[in-house]
């Protein structure tokens, strides 16, 4: 009968034909979620980019670079209230400080408040227009159900916004308006990730 291997002799095995993980390979293991929680901290406890930055050599500043920058580029937003607008501008500063071309930086950063710009002001009046349409629709289906049950309307106000019927389409159909930007918006961040 032939041998039978564990999950973690099979393991093994993989590991072993892998070979030896590189100094290049360990250095990025170590230091990039270093960055990460720099970044973290960066946006919890408003600390200096740059001094901490100092801190580190040379040859491992990249990896904290890369993962300081991964987190900010995450942390962008589409501008639904003043704390995202705070937040957004807070991550598009610590960006800059973390990319050496500052030049393509901003170009990307022009984009990005191009698309802001239209989410909070054409956004706005979609959302409104989008909402205005939605509760109309209820409001007829809920008269004509309660119509044809009861007979009449008499004395029936409805207030289909309590609904969560309504609260699970008007929820929907946010979430398609919204995918719109953020379909531009991760378009955007790619190319803020390719930067160096």
């Amino acid at each position: 009968m032939g041998d039978i291997k564990s999950a973690l002799e099979l393991a093994m095995e993989k590991v072993e034909k892998l070979g030896e993980a590189t100094d290049e390979e360990r250095l990025e293991w170590k230091y990039v979620p270093e960055g990460e929680r720099l970044a973290a901290r960066y946006l919890k406890q408003d600390c200096n980019l740059v001094v901490e930055l100092s801190q580190y050599e040379e040859k491992v500043r990249s990896y904290i670079i890369e993962g300081a920058g991964d987190i900010l580029i995450r942390n962008i937003n589409l501008p639904k209230d003043n704390s995202a607008k705070r937040n957004n501008r807070r991550v598009m500063d610590g960006i800059k400080v973390l990319k050496n071309d500052k030049a393509s930086v901003e170009n990307v950063y022009s984009k990005i408040r191009r698309i802001f710009n239209h989410y909070v002001e054409q956004g706005e009046q979609q959302r409104k227009q989008a909402y205005e349409s939605l509760k109309t629709e209820f409001e007829a289906n809920v008269r004509q159900s309660i119509q044809q049950q009861l007979g009449s309307l008499t004395g029936i106000k409805i207030d289909v916004e309590r609904q969560p019927q309504f609260r699970e389409e008007w929820r929907k159909i946010q979430i398609q308006l919204d995918s719109q930007y953020l379909k531009l918006l991760d378009d955007c961040k790619r190319e803020l990730i390719a930067i160096v």
